[in-house]
C-alpha cells in the first residue's frame, strides 16, 4: 500500500491508503511491596533504534478488549500474569444488546496522547498486581526487573531521556499523583 501524507493544523500525520495510522496503547504500572517501600517494573526497550528504559505494555490489536490486551502485553514482554487491575470492577461493556456493535466502559489510572513526534497515539496506563517469574528477556525487552519508586525519582532526576518518550509523561504523572513527587521546572522534586 502507498504510504500518503496529509497535514492537518500545521502537524504532518501519515495515511496508508485511507486509514491514518493511530496506535491505542495499554501500559501497566505494575506494583508490589518490596523492602518498606513500593516497586515497580522497568525493562529495556530492546528494538532497532529504541534502546531505552519503559514500563510493559504496547499496541493493541484491532477490537481487542483492553483489559485483554494488557495482561496480553505484559506477559509477553515479563512473563508475568496480571491478576489485579485497579479499578477493574468498574467496567461496563454493551454485550448482548447489538451483536454487531460492541463498546466497553472502563477507569484507567491515567491516560496519554502524543501530540507532536513520529508516531500519533492514545494510550491508558493501569495500576496492575502480578503473579509468576520474570523472563530474563521478553518480546523486544530486556533487563525486565523490581525497581523502588525511589529508584526510579533518582533514574528521572538524572536523565529523564534514558526513559521512553511515551513512558516519560507517564512516569512524572504516576510519581506526582501517586507518591506526591512534584514537577518543577520541567523537572521532578520531592
Amino acid at each position: 500500500m502507498e504510504l500518503l501524507q496529509f497535514t492537518n493544523k500545521n502537524q504532518k500525520h501519515n495515511k496508508i491508503g485511507e486509514s491514518l495510522m493511530f496506535y491505542v496503547n495499554a501500559r501497566a504500572f505494575i506494583e508490589r511491596e518490596g523492602n518498606k517501600t513500593k516497586e515497580i517494573i522497568i525493562q529495556t526497550r530492546n528494538k532497532k533504534n529504541e534502546a531505552s528504559l519503559e514500563l510493559p505494555g504496547g499496541r493493541l490489536e484491532l477490537y481487542e478488549p483492553i483489559f485483554d490486551g494488557l495482561k496480553r502485553e505484559v506477559y509477553e514482554e515479563t512473563g508475568l500474569t496480571v491478576i489485579e487491575i485497579e479499578n477493574s470492577n468498574k467496567r461496563m461493556d454493551t454485550r448482548g444488546i447489538n451483536p454487531d456493535f460492541e463498546v466497553e466502559c472502563l477507569e484507567p489510572y491515567c491516560v496519554y496522547q502524543t501530540t507532536k513526534g513520529p508516531v500519533d497515539s492514545i494510550g491508558m496506563y493501569f495500576i496492575c498486581k502480578v503473579e509468576g517469574s520474570l523472563l530474563e528477556a521478553g518480546d523486544e525487552t530486556t533487563n525486565i526487573r523490581w525497581e523502588s519508586v525511589e529508584e526510579i525519582h533518582k533514574l528521572m532526576l538524572e536523565d529523564p531521556r534514558q526513559f521512553s518518550n511515551v513512558d516519560r509523561a507517564g512516569l512524572i504523572y504516576y510519581l506526582k499523583h501517586r507518591f506526591g513527587k512534584h514537577i518543577d521546572e520541567g523537572r521532578i522534586s520531592t
